[in-house]
């Protein structure tokens, strides 16, 4: 009798994790207490594989020998406590999916940074000729990215929630950007119990793995002072910059993407690319090839002289430091959605000297409204993207920035933050037609 899996959200993460046991001769049953989306539920239907969706089969789920949990559903669930109980094995996908992945894993968390440097080592290795895939948190789980293709190296973007209820992953390289509050909500508000999740992706590493961390970042600092990292540790910080900026001939590299953190971000890369031996002139070409990611600081368009900017993924607000410090310019900032438990008075003293207009683009103004209305800088609130748009066109003069940087999850008013980012696109777009 086949082993018995069942698989408890019926997103992208959990149907790849189910198409994979299903290959691999697992007795499959996937759960979701909403709807399944069409298109994946075709792929079960495909495949064979039993699923139920509106309702939690608890009798039948308590008979699988291991569950996989997808990111989305949070462990405090009724449904995961009751598995509990049972001391059934839960497991996350991205710890499923590396068991049957036989190459080497490189794998990137950290509150910020993480799509761009987990894309610029994709860039690198990929221009270099290596054999790889890039999944993860990025867009394809890890599971479907390796179900029907092997791979020598998988580059992986990987959350908190990913790193959460892990048995075995294993990174053989590790980066780690930072650690600052977000998500908090999912950790009963304790940003220990946050940070820790972060961490776990060195939980698995032995002594001849790596770790590269931000040497910086206060709360990396602080955990890694207690000592139980087994892997070899690399610490980048703001003076390691030429190290990694520059060549072994120290010629600069040359690339497109803006800000200190950024720079933080291709550091990163880089000390990934040549712990696998790949070549400086890899490495140039691959940044000068590089655009900046969609939604994160990416240049939308210069109209009447004013730089729109789409930093929708910036939903926390260490996110929106590092935005506001890159702009070195007066910046009309759009900000708001669901507050997850921000603490803006990290933000006020960079918002004082470079903000000149506070747009709130948000259903609930009032936390936003509360950290910034002493500061004499004009707020306007607006449930509407395009009023909000065409407000900061008429606030902003020539050389100004319009900065869409939330600080904040995007459900109040929008599907997700691409919609978020994407509505913003729209509207500065027809500015352009209109000009």
């Amino acid at each position: 009798m086949a082993d018995r899996l069942g698989v408890i959200g019926g997103g992208e993460s959990g149907v790849a994790a189910a198409l994979l046991a299903k290959q691999n001769s697992w007795d499959v049953f996937l759960s979701d207490y909403g709807t399944i989306g069409t298109a994946y539920k075709n792929e079960l239907l495909e495949a064979g594989i039993e699923f139920e969706e509106e309702q939690h089969d608890l009798v039948r789920l308590k008979q699988m020998d291991l569950i996989v949990k997808s990111p989305g559903v949070s462990g405090k669930v009724k449904v995961i406590q009751e598995l509990r109980k049972q001391n059934i094995p839960i497991i996350s996908e991205i710890d499923f999916a590396s068991r049957y992945f036989e190459g080497t894993i490189v794998a990137v968390t950290g509150s910020n940074g993480k799509t761009t440097t987990t894309s610029l080592i994709y860039e690198i290795f990929a221009k270099a000729g290596k054999n790889c895939c890039v999944a993860g948190n990025i867009g394809t789980a890890f599971a479907r990215a390796i179900k029907d293709k092997k791979y020598d190296y998988a580059i992986l973007e990987v959350s908190s929630f990913q790193l959460d209820d892990l048995q075995s992953f294993h990174p053989h390289l590790a980066v780690l950007t930072n650690i600052s509050e977000d998500h908090l909500d999912r950790y009963d508000y304790d940003f220990d119990k946050y940070a820790a999740a972060k961490m776990n992706i060195t939980a698995f590493q032995n002594s001849t793995d790596t770790l590269i961390y931000n040497s910086g970042d206060a709360k990396t600092n602080e955990l890694l002072a207690q000592g139980n990292i087994q892997s070899q540790i690399v610490g980048i910080g703001h003076a390691d910059f030429d190290k990694y900026l520059m060549d072994a001939s120290s010629k600069k590299y040359t690339y497109n993407l803006v800000g200190v953190h950024n720079e933080m971000n291709i550091s990163m890369a880089v000390c990934a690319a040549r712990k696998f031996g790949i070549s400086d002139d890899v490495i140039h070409k691959s940044l000068a090839a590089f655009q900046a990611i969609e939604h994160r600081m990416e240049l939308v368009a210069k109209v009447d002289g004013v730089q729109y900017v789409n930093d929708s993924k910036a939903t926390n607000v260490d996110s929106v430091y590092y935005a506001l410090d890159g702009i070195d310019a007066k910046i009309i900032w759009i900000v708001g959605g669901v507050d997850k438990g921000n603490d803006y008075s990290l933000l006020l003293d960079l918002v004082k000297a470079k903000v000149k207009r506070i747009v709130i683009l948000s259903k609930h103004p009032e936390n936003i409204f509360k950290a910034f209305g002493d500061t004499g800088i004009p707020i306007w609130e607006t449930d509407d993207t395009k009023s909000a748009v065409e407000y900061a066109k008429n606030q902003a003069e020539s050389e100004d920035y319009v900065l869409l940087s939330p600080a904040c999850a995007s459900f109040d008013l929008f599907d997700n933050y691409e919609d978020r980012g994407n509505q913003f696109k729209h509207q500065v777009k027809k500015l352009m037609s209109a000009c």
